[in-house]
């Protein structure tokens, strides 16, 4: 597959003031002679008419860039048509490539791909990519830059490093363990244990920044309580639409309804929840009591409607303010009203204090699961070396740490997690 050809628009879809359409493997050069003749020179723009090699046809007046590999985004020979965006013309230019023996069109992702496969990026470069492409807040959109730009990948460069160094320290001293001076091999070694301890505080250090999909899929909030709480209409009102059915009736919400919303630059999802009673005997009722116990325990955030004890670190509410008898709001409830508005204010401000604490800062370096999973087995790794006294055991080690930080850039990464990455992109990127 990797010896195909390929094409793709990589501007937004037509219609459109101008279509780029991208050629880029071994025939990319030769696929945009046939159709425009003489080419301009390698990074310079040049004016042709794209012809139909099998009629003659006059296909559309474009703008022409060749880039000769591997100095190129995918490390191919790669060449760029800027097109007219209406569709006819970009699938009439499109159809021509088609029919040249050895193109096809791309892939979602693949020219991404590509670029991994010929080391222009690594994975985690890719990763930050693909973050950028689905970014919806400017904080999402300033970590995915900073790690599609290389951040990433740099400091685990440096981590490889170290361990390396440490790694090699140790194999000298097994190299020369037969010479009489053993006294400087031990002290060699304890260097190694002390540095191998520090690089694992350090990982350690960034391993603890929350996760980069909070960013990412929004900071998870439920609304809990018993049924007729008014979990539904304060939903809607959060949220700022009618997205969740409201109803007297107590067990109207049977599933978890998640709603995604954008606010104060924060990406969130709000869940609304079946009620909590212990006394249902609706076996679709309890399924939904069950989905909604599950949502809790995995919650960022519980905004908790009931008037009984609050789950453990949970926002506890005083519902429905303005039709309660009881006037005296508990001091350690927020009164809030869905229908007049009462303490919305407020408890956004909260969520938003309460949000800082969970989202990492646009300056930290934080990790994906993925990332994070590889970067906690060499950090596992080195503390491990550290406590070895057998050189041979901790130069074992050492190396189990350098292998993760290779899986962790990319360059031992399976074709399943690739796949998964590149699956999510969009054609042409």
């Amino acid at each position: 597959m990797a010896a195909d050809t390929i094409f793709a628009v990589s501007s937004g879809r037509p219609p459109a003031a101008i279509a780029v359409l991208r050629i880029s493997g071994v025939g990319a050069i030769d696929a945009a002679t046939r159709l425009a003749g003489k080419l301009p020179p390698p990074r310079r723009a040049g004016v042709r008419a794209l012809r139909d090699p099998a009629d003659g046809q006059l296909l559309d007046r474009a703008l022409i860039l060749v880039f000769a590999g591997p100095a190129t985004a995918t490390g191919e020979d790669l060449v760029e048509l800027h097109l007219h965006g209406g569709r006819a013309v970009v699938a009439a230019v499109e159809r021509a490539l088609a029919a040249i023996d050895g193109l096809r069109a791309a892939e979602p992702g693949e020219f991404t791909r590509r670029a991994l496969t010929h080391g222009r990026i690594d994975l985690t470069e890719a990763e930050g990519l693909g973050d950028l492409l689905s970014a919806e807040t400017d904080a999402q959109r300033r970590m995915a830059l900073a790690n599609s730009d290389g951040r990433l990948r740099r400091t685990v460069a440096d981590w490889s490093a170290a361990a390396t160094r440490l790694s090699a320290m140790v194999e000298a001293v097994l190299d020369h363990a037969d010479e009489d001076d053993v006294d400087a091999g031990d002290d060699v070694l304890k260097s190694v244990r002390r540095e191998a301890i520090a690089l694992a505080e350090a990982i350690t250090a960034v391993l603890a920044v929350p996760p980069v999909e909070r960013l990412r899929d929004g900071i998870r909030v439920v609304l809990a309580g018993p049924p007729n709480a008014g979990k539904s209409t304060l939903l809607n009102a959060l949220v700022g639409r009618e997205a969740a059915i409201v109803s007297p009736l107590a067990g109207t919400t049977r599933d978890v309804i998640e709603i995604p919303v954008t606010r104060s630059g924060i990406a969130w999802l709000f869940l609304d929840t079946a009620g909590l009673r212990a006394d249902s005997s609706d076996p679709i009722e309890r399924i939904g009591i069950d989905r909604a116990t599950g949502s809790i325990a995995t919650a960022d955030i519980v905004l908790w409607l009931g008037d009984d004890p609050a789950p453990v670190e949970a926002i506890a509410l005083y519902p429905r303010y303005d039709v309660r008898d009881d006037i005296a709001v508990p001091a350690d409830r927020i009164a809030v009203s869905a229908t007049t508005g009462h303490g919305l204010d407020r408890l956004w401000q909260l969520l938003v204090d309460r949000a800082a604490t969970l989202l990492p800062k646009v300056d930290d370096l934080s990790l994906n699961r993925r990332q994070a999973a590889h970067a906690g087995t060499a950090a596992a790794a080195l503390m491990r070396a550290s406590q070895q006294q057998d050189p041979l055991l901790l130069a074992e080690e050492l190396r189990y740490g350098v292998q993760a930080f290779a899986a962790l850039t990319g360059m031992r990464a399976t074709e399943a997690v690739l796949d998964d990455l590149f699956g999510r992109f969009c054609i042409g990127k």
